[in-house]
């Protein structure tokens, strides 16, 4: 227990993430950073163009949804920040205490708007920045705002023609682990009601099923962040089915992932050793072993890869089987119904959610 809290600490206080951002978004923010700092230098004369330098750096993220999203909340929130800092100024001067009391009316101003909290943030940090480092007069509040537009413009724009980020073939990636994991839980469970379990068999059945479920809110935010590497993509047109469809398939297997991992928690709670004997738990697990199967085929995942399939489903028709024993009815009860709703989806059309 001391080792597991020890180790959850050192992963909540690092400073370090799990991996590099792609060199080309450190590329990118640092071409925006400099292009900003001459460009608002030559356009806005005055004092060295902070503002401009840090809104191209802030703007910069890895889609242009985001970064168009981030250009407005900079925008917005130097403007608001500027203008709360000139009139303090203005109507107060410049000492210590005004600084202090700018940040909290930028804070009490912005909570007042309902504004994001990026955009929060900034209107504080623009009411410090102008009463700090300049001099309240309306000129060079205009200068800031025109300087943080220019440096918002020049992050879009950098962020716009080098190369923007597809992230498709992630989302596909994940989506076929998604695949892969259900079909293997589906010939784990069927194993385990054709051959006797011990306990701890029992037990790591039931947790690799339970791991379904991050997997599959793995592949749902691989999608998420991929539609969201679309928005405003010149390069989203040839994408956006393969990612309307990976969607499709997505919703049309959750339920699927629920019904596999409630049928291994009725086998883990229900288990005895004499199932293996039971004419309607054999036959369930051949139904099992032809679902995997057909998971496979829907995923794409069998040699055909990508290429259309028009082989015929293996769990065609609904299991027809005679009254099982008293001992195991529970059970088997328990799993018929998640079984027919499985094979509900798999009769599905493709292309239908």
């Amino acid at each position: 227990m001391r080792a597991a809290y020890a180790r959850l600490m050192r992963e909540s206080l690092t400073f370090r993430s799990p991996r590099r951002a792609p060199f080309l978004q450190v590329l990118k923010s640092a071409i925006a950073t400099v292009a900003a700092w001459l460009v608002a230098g030559w356009l806005v004369q005055g004092p060295p163009p902070i503002f401009a330098a840090i809104a191209a750096l802030l703007v910069v993220q890895p889609s242009i949804n985001q970064s168009f999203t981030r250009a407005i909340e900079r925008s917005v929130g130097v403007i608001v920040g500027v203008v709360i800092a000139s009139l303090l100024g203005i109507a107060l001067g410049t000492p210590l205490w005004v600084i202090l009391l700018s940040a909290g009316v930028a804070l009490l101003v912005a909570w007042a708007l309902k504004m994001s909290p990026g955009t929060t943030n900034q209107v504080a940090i623009s009411a410090i920045l102008v009463l700090a480092l300049g001099t309240a007069t309306p000129n060079y509040a205009l200068d800031r705002v025109l300087e943080t537009l220019i440096g918002a413009a020049v992050g879009l724009v950098v962020n716009v023609a080098l190369v923007p980020p597809v992230l498709v073939p992630p989302a596909r990636a994940k989506l076929d682990v998604l695949g892969r994991e259900l079909a293997a839980a589906l010939e784990r469970l069927a194993d385990a009601l054709e051959r006797p379990q011990t306990p701890a068999n029992l037990e790591g059945l039931l947790l690799e099923a339970r791991l379904l479920r991050p997997v599959r809110d793995a592949a749902a935010d691989a999608i998420s962040e991929g539609a969201d590497s679309l928005s405003l993509n010149p390069r989203s047109r040839r994408h956006r089915a393969d990612l309307a469809e990976m969607q499709r398939l997505l919703d049309r297997f959750t339920p699927v992932v629920t019904q596999v991992i409630g049928m291994t928690r009725a086998a883990y709670d229900s288990y005895e050793a004499s199932i293996v004997e039971e004419p309607a738990v054999r036959a369930i697990a051949e139904q099992l072993h032809r679902a995997a199967h057909d998971v496979r085929r829907e995923f794409s995942l069998d040699s055909e890869a990508r290429a259309p399939v028009d082989e015929e489903p293996a769990l065609t028709r609904p299991l027809q089987i005679r009254t099982p024993s008293a001992l195991h009815w529970v059970l088997v009860g328990s799993l018929l119904v998640d079984l027919h709703r499985i094979h509900e989806t798999l009769r599905e059309p493709r292309g239908s959610a």
